[in-house]
């Protein structure tokens, strides 16, 4: 099991940052800023974009993140994530241990999360070897309504008791931060607090000062 890219994770939701017609060159804008600011792991969704779309947006983001000395994680597609040269990949809900083994004969060097949405589901993806695990929504959030009630924090330290580097997403805002890390949280993972601000770069660095005081390090606003 290989350790984190970082301990904050980025993940990319184009509707959030402009409409339909600009959303891409905007998001590559907002990653810019997050870059910026810090962050050094982003998580490629945008599921559904068509895939010759989608495959050129993730083109563009593997190239924009390496290019600034960070890691992309292409959600649900190993061959993608292989071809583009990614070094990561991050697989839905509900992977199975083939899933899982699959992804790993395809990047076997790679980092191999899964998203997890109770404790069955981290312990599945614990037993079949991914390296991490997010766990979904914490707290109540817009951006992941259709997963139940928020589970909250005490559902990390649960979950970490599976041995798997977990990390918390849904509704982390910088404030909550430190909860998450005194529950057991590994990193944690954000998508609307991220994509929708309108200063990125000074959103990520407000997210890096808050994980920077919970490990006791000075404030240095990176991931």
């Amino acid at each position: 099991m290989r350790s984190l890219p970082a301990s904050l994770l980025a993940v990319t939701e184009r509707s959030s940052v402009a409409p339909p017609d600009l959303a891409a060159r905007q998001l590559l804008g907002t990653l810019e800023g997050l870059m910026r600011g810090g962050v050094r792991w982003v998580w490629f969704r945008e599921r559904d974009l068509a895939p010759d779309e989608r495959r050129a947006l993730a083109r563009d983001v593997v190239d924009l993140v390496g290019a600034r000395g960070g890691f992309v994680s292409i959600g649900g597609d190993p061959a993608l994530a292989l071809d583009l040269g990614a070094e990561g990949v991050h697989l839905p809900g509900g992977a199975t241990p083939v899933d899982v083994a699959s992804a790993r004969e395809r990047l076997p060097r790679g980092c191999l999360g899964v998203s997890a949405h109770g404790l069955a589901e981290v312990e599945a993806a614990a037993r079949a070897g991914a390296d991490y695990v997010t766990l979904s929504p914490i707290f109540a959030t817009a951006s992941k309504p259709g997963y139940g009630p928020a589970l909250g924090p005490q559902a990390l330290t649960a979950a970490a008791a599976f041995r798997i580097p977990v990390i918390a997403l849904g509704g982390i805002t910088p404030d909550r931060v430190g909860l998450c890390r005194e529950a057991g949280a590994a990193g944690i993972a954000v998508m609307g607090g991220l994509m929708r601000s309108p200063d990125p770069e000074a959103e990520a660095r407000a997210y890096g000062a808050s994980l920077d005081v919970r490990s006791g390090r000075s404030g240095s606003g990176r991931g």
